[in-house]
């Protein structure tokens, strides 16, 4: 597995050395290195926010006063706040200083992210076929993101104190978020195209799957994101940590849950390192039934509020 994106294609030397030798590869990986690449378009009100975030002197009402510039991702929040995975006493709250305090401010940063960069793939004018391979980041997106939530809570109800930093909510964004970079260059693709270029369509996947890691992690970055979304974005441990699990851990157990259940034959080759309670959680998740594991998961994305 190069990344935990989701373009799974067979091996084929032909095709990728002609791919790395592409004036386009070079072009990516060039925007790539020099960190140039064009971020995605995502609102305005989603950009001041990531901003004020990392500024200490940053407030909730303050935080609050520039969602109400997009009352619709003010009702996102509002309505995240209150979903089952954020929602913690279970208490209703129906304003936006409210919901920003039991969220927090970090984490509706990442929650507004997500939602923009959501829409986004299910909006965005391109070719017919980028179009597609956007809406299918985010089904699995989504179904890796919710896989993370189930490994997470696997961990959190072993109730073992090694345990106790993993949130689910941040497992959910993660994942949601962990191929963010393939917008980047999906649209320097279809950008490319409409110059008058041309670059065969399995060319191009495969410079997706081999460039994605690498936007992603850029894209989070620029934003301010947390070492543990870089992680998962790079498929690499950047940095030594004192805890036993990790959400690279989780994201790599969700991945080989995921690859197991679609009978990828890649997983012949993909080990993760986990310890008993993750070999635990990885068998009980692996043997459920298609329709029990596909209804966990359907309930989990609706109770995200997402």
């Amino acid at each position: 597995m190069n990344h935990l994106s989701f373009y799974w294609l067979p091996e084929n030397g032909d095709l990728l050395l002609k791919g790395i030798e592409s004036e386009f590869f070079s072009l990516i990986e060039h925007s790539i290195s020099s960190r140039k690449i064009s971020l995605p378009p995502i609102p305005d009100v989603v950009l001041k926010i990531q901003q004020q975030c990392t500024q200490e002197s940053t407030t909730i009402s303050d935080v609050a006063d520039l969602l109400l510039e997009d009352p619709g991702l003010a009702a996102i929040v509002i309505r995240v706040a209150n979903s089952v995975i954020f929602n913690r006493r279970n208490i209703t709250c129906t304003d936006l200083v409210t919901a920003v305090s039991r969220l927090g401010i970090l984490r509706v940063r990442d929650i507004v992210t997500a939602q923009a960069i959501e829409q986004l793939k299910h909006s965005i004018n391109l070719s017919q076929s980028c179009n597609n391979i956007l809406i299918e980041s985010a089904a699995t997106s989504r179904e890796l993101a919710a896989t993370m939530v189930l490994v997470a809570r696997g961990f959190k109800e072993s109730q073992q104190s090694q345990y106790r930093h993993i949130e689910t909510d941040k497992a959910l964004l993660c994942g949601l978020l962990a191929d963010i970079g393939l917008f980047c260059i999906v649209n320097e693709y279809h950008n490319y195209l409409e110059q008058g270029n041309y670059l065969d369509e399995d060319i191009a996947f495969q410079i997706f799957d081999r460039q994605c890691s690498k936007a992603s992690k850029l894209v989070l970055d620029s934003w301010g994101f947390d070492n543990d979304f870089l992680e998962i974005a790079s498929n690499q441990t950047l940095q030594p940590t004192e805890h036993l699990i990790t959400y690279l851990d989780i994201a790599r157990i969700a991945n080989h849950i995921l690859m197991y259940r679609r009978k990828d034959d890649a997983i012949d080759e993909h080990t993760v390192e986990i310890d008993v309670t993750g070999a635990d959680i990885l068998y009980k998740l692996s043997n459920l039934s298609d329709s029990e594991f596909n209804t966990q998961i359907d309930e989990l994305i609706s109770a995200s509020g997402l």
